[in-house]
């Protein structure tokens, strides 16, 4: 099979329940920043702003992640507890909630560190 080209493409390989985590993320990106460019980068769906990537969501086995920079994932230290975290990524388990209003926090520190602080990607 070949390589997905689309974002579209991409998510429809997965299985129903990774699926429906990623077409949340998705949505909620789109949500959070319409005018960000949408685009596979690494083989994941990320989100760019004047060329600079300000997020990327991965979907693997059991979890997706969300990536930020790792400035944006650390000033959320306190409040990601409840889950596993890596340099810069948040890990979301299938078959559990979507912290929704905590991504969106997360999305709008980005855009802003990014506009007002000058920080680009990794």
């Amino acid at each position: 099979m070949d390589k997905p080209k689309t974002v579209d493409e991409h998510l429809a390989t997965f299985p129903e329940d990774a699926r429906q985590l990623l077409d949340e993320l998705r949505a909620l990106s789109r949500r959070q920043v319409p005018e960000a460019a949408e685009a596979l980068k690494w083989g994941s769906p990320a989100y760019s702003l004047d060329g600079t990537i300000m997020f990327v969501f991965a979907g693997y086995r059991q979890h997706a992640n969300f990536v930020f920079t790792p400035s944006t994932r650390a000033v959320f230290d306190d409040e990601l507890t409840d889950y596993r975290t890596g340099k810069g990524s948040v890990q979301l388990p299938y078959g559990q909630p979507v912290p929704a209003e905590l991504l969106k926090r997360m999305i709008a520190h980005r855009i802003r560190e990014f506009r007002e602080d000058g920080v680009l990607w990794m």
